[in-house]
């Protein structure tokens, strides 16, 4: 079964999360900002290396294997709603 953003993606996003990053131009909850084509997914990219390097959420609680492992599956089944 694909991942989707909808249900799978978007409630590992903690509400401060989405607050602390949208002041930047950051929208975590926001499906068309996040899987927009525009610089090869630049947007979902950098994202994910923020994910994965441990550097968001500021102070944690940062990310497990298994929840990189569905960011990363999401993109790979093609960014589904």
């Amino acid at each position: 079964m694909a991942v989707s953003f909808a249900s799978d993606i978007r409630p590992m996003f903690r509400d401060i999360d989405v607050a602390h990053m949208t002041p930047h131009g950051v929208r975590l909850d926001d499906y068309a900002y996040m899987s927009d084509p525009a610089g090869n997914y630049a947007n979902a990219q950098a994202v994910q290396d923020t994910l994965a390097d441990q550097t968001m959420p500021p102070g944690g609680p940062y990310w497990t294997s298994e929840q990189l492992a569905a960011y990363a599956q999401w993109r790979a089944d093609g960014y589904q709603p």
